[in-house]
């Protein structure tokens, strides 16, 4: 029997500005975004999808997503599933005018009122994309409209294994700064969509810009870094919020015969790999 596992890479908070600009005056997004797709249209075994779990650009500008689908285009181009949701720095409607009809790129129906929808991977496993963006806020939020499509979006398919991923995480993390903007509204209703749905075996988010796990009923929580900057880990009482230069990375989610859901860091960067042990 064939061992090869099925890979869900997970892309998150790349923050693509205007061409040319740089976040801060020091970090190009957009060279770190394009060497984390390098890196993804390198990987073996050849990933099955890719995520890209919000805040795509910086300031939901139509220019800013111009050069985001231009930057990930090479993984259409390659065949591999494109699954976008927003952010709290996205706009729903620049991310779709740009999207929509691009093949292979999934980003809900036109002009829905959330970003939701299910993607069916082979193992068999389930992604299901959940739109948290509160437009005008940071913080999170799904209102009953939300968990009501998310409660018929898990309920299509109870039987397969299921990936839940949406921007804000679901719990705290001892950042207080991003803790104040997390998942907030709905969260109770959150929790008790999970655990009226047991096939859910992950919840993966972005937002922190750093790898956290956590728990939400029985479903294990983790976050991706930044594929360009990530958050100073500061867990002091009233820390501010600052950036660390620290190396970007993203999520490889694998899983397949043999194999239970695993989650692993990959970080940018080119590492020497010694093969002579």
């Amino acid at each position: 029997m064939d061992a090869t596992p099925y890979l869900l890479v997970q892309l998150s908070d790349p923050h693509i500005t205007h061409p040319g600009r740089l976040i801060s005056g020091r970090i190009d997004t957009a060279a770190a975004l394009r060497h984390a797709v390098d890196r993804v249209l390198r990987l073996q075994p050849r990933p099955v999808a890719v995520l890209v779990s919000g805040d795509l650009v910086d300031a939901g500008h139509p220019a800013e997503y111009a050069q985001l689908r231009e930057l990930l285009m090479p993984l259409v181009r390659d065949g591999l599933p494109l699954a976008l949701l927003p952010g709290n720095h996205d706009s729903r409607r620049a991310l779709q005018e740009t999207f929509t009809g691009s093949g292979g790129v999934h980003c809900g129906e036109p002009d829905a009122a959330a970003i939701q929808y299910a993607l069916d991977l082979p193992g068999p496993l389930r992604l299901v994309v959940l739109d948290s963006l509160v437009d005008g806020q940071s913080a999170g939020g799904l209102d009953d409209a939300k968990l009501a499509q998310a409660h018929a979006l898990l309920a299509a398919r109870p039987d397969v294994p299921t990936i839940v991923a949406l921007h804000h995480p679901p719990h705290a993390s001892g950042l207080e700064v991003m803790d104040g903007m997390s998942l907030r509204q709905g969260l109770a209703g959150f929790e008790a969509l999970i655990q009226a749905h047991p096939q859910v075996e992950r919840v993966v988010c972005g937002h922190l810009h750093r790898m956290t796990l956590g728990r939400i009923a029985h479903a294990t929580v983790v976050s991706a870094p930044s594929t360009a900057h990530q958050l100073q880990l500061d867990l002091r009482p009233g820390a501010p919020l600052s950036l660390a230069l620290e190396p970007a990375g993203w999520l490889i989610h694998a899983w397949g015969p043999g194999l239970p859901l695993v989650t692993h860091l990959s970080l940018a960067g080119a590492p020497e790999v010694i093969t002579d042990l």
